[in-house]
């Protein structure tokens, strides 16, 4: 057990410029939220054929796959603030091109996957500044519960921006991108304003070693290796998020407005979950508490897959969330704690790219798997392979079942005592 207990997760909000980090979290996820009900719901409206469905996430992750060397190295040579400030001005670009094409009556879903590419491209680059720069914000003993805190912000946006992006929809597509656009404004100005941040420069010319030390730290830290690839593999195979539209329009026939409930439903649990962990840190026994969490995302995967009743269905998504929040809690404490900062950017760059993975490529994964076997049975084969995965991974990563304590930031880089 650990000599002293984990601080509230709240305690981040004291370091100078954590609040307008958290606010611009918020802003950024209500937008993209809304964003994503919008396209979805859009795209199928347009062609009825979920393999495009699985198209939308595929055009956002190639991006970020095909940046990677780049967005990490990045994120550890130049202000991760400004990085990021960059990043979702042109994410409100992104949101301006879709609010436009509204306007045309039959708009070309080429088109669409160009912005969304375009749209994956600012994130590759966003999101490895976004994680690295926490640990500029907050003291290392801060850390665990700024990472609670901040699932908080974007579960909150979960919960309320598909609600938001449906209603926004059914008012006029125009307004749904129209809001976006506005939110990624405010998420820009926000991260204006976050003072300048002391952070570890990785010093030398830009050379094949220095762009993969992502890679090799990974590789050579089994604990980050298997956190991660954890993550990667359960969510790929498990995730129903880009099948909602087809649960909402022909399985469940509950329209556009459905359709938000349902996305919101895994932020529910999870947010709930955070709060939770916020006041009540995990103490003891982490890593095998976020392998029984991978193993129970499988099986209300399962649930969700074979049922036709919605409140089944939104309790089975809501359960789902929490099991993920519990996973994404100790990976992303683990990953970060373990990380010096001059190469934290590459490492997080990395498992961007896996979380993309898990994320884009696993709508791929669903959409293509729906068109070849129905939707149905696509969740549940997904379902099926998290709970391999859960089993495989705690067996081929023992390190990562050993791991107990996430509280002791005496030695960054080394800070989560085995036992």
């Amino acid at each position: 057990m650990a000599d002293k207990r984990i601080g509230s997760g709240f305690d981040a909000f004291r370091s100078r410029g954590f609040a307008s980090y958290w606010g611009a979290l918020v802003s950024t996820g209500f937008a993209v939220q809304i964003q994503t009900v919008a396209v979805g719901w859009q795209v199928y409206e347009m062609t009825r054929d979920p393999l495009d469905l699985g198209l939308v996430g595929l055009s956002q992750f190639l991006p970020a796959l095909l940046l990677l060397v780049v967005t990490g190295t990045v994120a550890d040579r130049f202000p991760r603030r400004a990085i990021m400030a960059g990043c979702l001005f042109l994410m409100a670009v992104v949101a301006l091109g879709l609010m436009l094409l509204t306007r045309d009556a039959t708009p070309h879903v080429g088109l669409i996957f160009a912005l969304m590419a375009l749209f994956g491209m600012a994130r590759a680059f966003y999101n490895p500044a976004r994680q690295s720069i926490v640990p500029n914000l907050v003291p290392p003993e801060h850390l665990s519960g700024a990472v609670a805190v901040n699932s908080t912000a974007n579960q909150v946006a979960t919960i309320c921006g598909p609600v938001a992006g449906g209603l926004l929809y059914v008012i006029n597509p125009g307004v749904a991108f129209g809001a976006s656009l506005a939110l990624f404004g405010l998420s820009a100005a926000l991260v204006a304003t976050i003072p300048r941040l002391p952070q570890r420069i990785a010093q030398g010319r830009a050379t094949l070693e220095t762009l993969s030390a992502g890679f090799r730290y990974i590789w050579r830290e089994k604990v980050v290796l298997g956190a991660i690839s954890l993550d990667l593999f359960a969510v790929l195979l498990g995730g129903a998020t880009a099948l909602l539209p087809i649960y909402a329009s022909d399985v469940l026939d509950i329209g556009p407005t459905g359709l938000g409930v349902l996305r919101a439903a895994p932020a529910v649990g999870a947010l709930l979950m955070a709060f939770y962990l916020i006041r009540r840190p995990l103490e003891d026994h982490a890593g095998r508490i976020m392998l029984a969490a991978v193993a129970a995302f499988g099986v209300f995967t399962l649930v969700f897959a074979l049922s036709e009743t919605l409140w089944i269905s939104v309790l089975a998504l809501a359960l789902t969330g929490a099991a993920d929040m519990i996973s994404m809690y100790v990976r992303g404490t683990l990953i970060q704690l373990w990380t010096p900062d001059d190469v934290r950017g590459r490492v997080n760059a990395v498992n961007q790219v896996f979380i993309g993975a898990s994320n884009e490529l696993g709508a791929f994964r669903a959409g293509a798997s729906a068109a070849l076997f129905g939707p149905v049975a696509a969740v549940v084969i997904g379902g099926a392979g998290t709970l391999a995965v859960a089993a495989l991974w705690r067996r081929w990563f023992p390190q990562l079942a050993a791991i107990r304590l996430l509280d002791d930031p005496a030695a960054p880089g080394r800070s989560v005592k085995r036992g």
